[in-house]
């Protein structure tokens, strides 16, 4: 579009402001807006830049007015720069007081005068530049109404056209926008050409300097499950809910679906007849093999329908790690596994539990390890006969710790020991123990830890005395640490990476512990300030709620994994 200047036609220039707001989406107060600003720009660079020069274009007539504007200010007024230094540059289309006295005897603080300028032709110059703000003011429109368009709806499947591709990265055109799926959340194997039709899931919408970014996936949990609910009118009316889905795109996935009304099976309904609906959704994921199980609210019984088709024997729960141990058949081992590990890490995102595998046989081997591995241990600590340890042990006692602290009668319970049986038991333990403590308070004292060592939190005998064999003995030590001295890191020596051992590698601290540990020693020594009590409560991750259902993408497994 080109200005030929402001005696151009009115009808025309209202006319070219309806066709680009049409062509573009946009109002068209935002188009004529930007032709205002455009004369102006033109006007201040034919008149100078000194000038308040103003432009208003009547929507109904086309009518345009230039005028010069200059406000009246107070003589002492003293204005900033840029970068908050006084004074600044004085702005354009001010006068002080006493200079407008000078000509106006009525002038005062705040007056303000207006010129109409006459018409004036826009040279080359003029002209490209005018062409450049109102481009540059629609496209900020038009990226704006884009964003404000999509940005509600995050989680939805659209259709589009491929526009480009480059790198492997999509471009999708999608009628009043443009998507983006990146290699990562497209199926691996799955060419797309120019001007192909294809359904993508928006995952996220986002603002960004050079416009918004509308990305798309077909990896993403979120699209198999919109997918059903399109075939499935039973998951799309809320009867059957999709709980959770863990995919390893264009391989295989896994869904846990329940049943809000008792008389449907919400598998059977998702699988259709003659599995008819599920290979709509398999067609549409290139032959993705996909696992529909039932979902279960007890936590032990869904994650043995996730590991399905392999069958179970037993199941070890440790809520507080969130680890689970699930023995099965020897014969299952392979099955439950799966093909490089796949079937139990889809059945680890499914559930949000950390699994691991082992046969009958392997655990049988394991228990009776621990088993003569703990009846040493309290033979040796208590003073005891092998039958009395291998009662404790058989009644659930795994350490020293829990025989000296546990309530008396827990341990008089236990067939054939008696009240007093238990105390001297106890007492034996709590002996041990306290001698246990001691030794490792002199070798500690030995090594030259400082007792304010032992202040801070997590700090125990054990781990202070290893701190000290890693010559860590002052609390200033330990503050100046990094997790990695304590949990260790790899190094590359001589081409081979080796693993350095950290001061507390043998104590199995994860990075969160570890960093936890040296904060509270850098709060101690006065070095930060100690974070604000946080009230015990969960605080979810800001994620849209089916991003906290279906999780991100699942990325395509690493063979050496």
């Amino acid at each position: 579009m080109s200005l030929t200047g402001i005696s151009a036609n009115r009808l025309e220039l209202l006319q070219i402001a309806e066709a680009v707001a049409r062509e573009k989406s946009i109002d068209k107060e935002v188009v004529i807006e930007a032709i205002e600003e455009a004369i102006q720009k033109g006007a201040r660079a034919r008149y100078g830049a000194e000038h308040d020069i103003r432009v208003r274009i009547d929507p109904k007539t086309g009518e345009t007015i230039v005028k010069r504007v200059i406000t009246v200010v107070p003589d002492d007024v003293v204005y900033e720069s840029a970068d908050g230094e006084a004074p600044g540059e004085e702005p354009p289309g001010v006068r002080r007081l006493a200079d407008a006295l000078r000509t106006d005897k009525e002038a005062f603080v705040g007056k303000i005068y207006e010129e109409i300028l006459p018409p004036f032709e826009f040279g080359r110059v003029q002209t490209q530049m005018a062409r450049q703000v109102v481009t540059g003011k629609v496209r900020e429109a038009e990226r704006e109404r884009q964003y404000e368009e999509f940005k509600d709806r995050v989680g939805e499947i659209v259709n589009g056209v491929v526009k480009r591709v480059e790198y492997g990265n999509t471009v999708v055109d999608l009628g009043r926008g443009e998507g983006i799926m990146r290699r990562d959340q497209s199926i691996p194997r799955e060419n797309f050409n120019i001007g192909d039709r294809i359904r993508c899931y928006i995952y996220d919408v986002r603002r960004e300097t050079k416009g918004p970014q509308i990305l798309l996936s077909r990896a993403h949990g979120g699209f198999m499950a919109k997918l059903f609910a399109q075939e499935v009118p039973e998951v799309y009316d809320g009867v059957i809910e999709i709980r959770a889905v863990a995919r390893d795109p264009g391989s295989r996935a896994k869904m846990a679906v329940v049943s809000n009304d008792s008389s449907i099976d919400p598998v059977g309904a998702c699988v259709g007849m003659r599995g008819s609906r599920v290979q709509a959704v398999v067609a549409e994921l290139q032959g993705e093999k996909i696992d529909i199980i039932q979902w279960s609210p007890d936590e032990a019984t869904f994650i043995v329908n996730g590991l399905a088709p392999a069958e179970v024997s037993k199941v070890v729960m440790d809520e507080e790690d969130e680890r689970v141990e699930v023995v099965v058949p020897d014969e299952q081992l392979s099955l439950a596994i799966g093909r490089r590990g796949q079937n139990v890490r889809l059945a680890s995102q499914l559930t949000g539990w950390q699994i691991d595998i082992m046969t009958e046989s392997q655990e049988s081997e394991r228990r009776q390890r621990e088993f003569t591995e703990r009846t040493a241990l309290f033979q040796e600590a208590l003073d005891v006969d092998e039958v009395i340890a291998q009662l404790l042990v058989t009644e659930g006692f795994a350490s020293v710790e829990d025989v000296a602290y546990v309530d008396n009668s827990e341990v008089a319970a236990i067939e054939g020991f008696d009240e007093e049986t238990a105390e001297e038991i106890q007492a034996r333990a709590r002996d041990f123990l306290e001698k246990e403590a001691a030794e490792l308070d002199a070798k500690r004292r030995e090594l030259g830890v400082e007792d304010g060592l032992l202040e801070i939190e997590g700090v125990t005998l054990p781990v202070a005395v290893a701190l000290g064999a890693g010559d860590v003995k002052s609390v200033e030590d330990l503050a100046g640490l990094v997790p990695d001295d304590l949990r260790g890191w790899f190094e590359t020596k001589n081409g081979e990476r080796v693993r350095e051992a950290g001061i507390l590698e043998a104590f199995g601290l994860d990075p969160a512990e570890a960093e936890a540990l040296i904060m509270r020693a850098r709060v101690a020594m006065g070095w930060v300030e100690a974070p604000p009590t946080v009230v015990e409560e969960e605080i979810e991750a800001e994620l849209s709620e089916e991003d906290q259902v279906f999780g991100q993408p699942a990325q395509s497994a690493d063979p050496e994994a």
